[in-house]
């Protein structure tokens, strides 16, 4: 019965949108929360991402200069920084940490940037990118990636696993899950090519953080989203 009156009021909750933000003039690809949860950051084919103010539905910043459509855009977990990636090959970190605003232009891939994701317990930044490349930058020193992980396809959606903040699971075209450490180190790879891998593309990995009844999700082509559970070496 409380399971029963708690999936009625979700349901009740759901059928008309609390909120619309309308500003992009394409397809908005990604949206996600800023660090203190009242703000938003947006990225879109129009080759802008927004900074948005949630309770008003007002556009904060418009972040603009990019060459050809924006893919991603993600928000630091604690800090003002958001990191926006382009089909025009570059990554740029836009930093409101100050009352001066400023943004920093990274070229370290040959194709697309796919997506760009910050840990939480290092000042570092991982983008991946249509070259089949995923690179571990210093945000102190980003003239050259700290590591760099090759693979064979494509990369997707990664993720930053919550609870050794340290394991990447790397989502491939080729339909290849492949986890890594921050250093590039080869950890593993999932299953593919039988019931309970992936059969086509996957396009996105996330990390559960409390582990039941896995810890890792990952999504494809194949409609289906899957759910593994890894193991870590300090676990009993």
């Amino acid at each position: 019965k409380q399971w029963y009156q708690r999936r009625v009021a979700i349901t009740a909750g759901i059928k008309t949108p609390q909120r619309t933000l309308t500003d992009h003039k394409n397809v908005v690809t990604s949206a996600e929360w800023m660090s203190g949860g009242s703000q938003m950051v947006t990225a879109s084919w129009d080759r802008t991402s927004k900074v948005w103010d949630t309770e008003t539905c007002t556009v904060i910043h418009t972040l603009s200069g990019h060459d050809q459509e924006v893919l991603t855009a993600a928000a630091h977990p604690s800090q003002a920084l958001i990191v926006t990636c382009s089909k025009d090959t570059t990554f740029r970190v836009w930093d409101f940490r100050s009352s001066i605003h400023s943004v920093n232009i990274y070229q370290g891939h040959s194709a697309s940037v796919t997506c760009a994701v910050f840990p939480t317990h290092k000042d570092a930044i991982i983008s991946g990118s249509d070259d089949c490349t995923v690179k571990v930058w210093d945000l102190r020193n980003m003239r050259t990636a700290i590591s760099t992980i090759q693979g064979d396809a494509s990369i997707n959606k990664i993720a930053i696993s919550k609870e050794d903040h340290h394991t990447l699971a790397i989502p491939y075209d080729n339909r290849n899950v492949r986890l890594y450490d921050l250093q590039g180190t080869y950890l593993a790879r999932l299953p593919r090519r039988s019931q309970p891998g992936h059969q086509r593309m996957v396009c996105s990995a996330t990390w559960a953080s409390d582990g039941k009844p896995g810890n890792l999700y990952t999504c494809g082509f194949d409609n289906r989203t899957i759910c593994w559970k890894i193991s870590f070496e300090n676990e009993k």
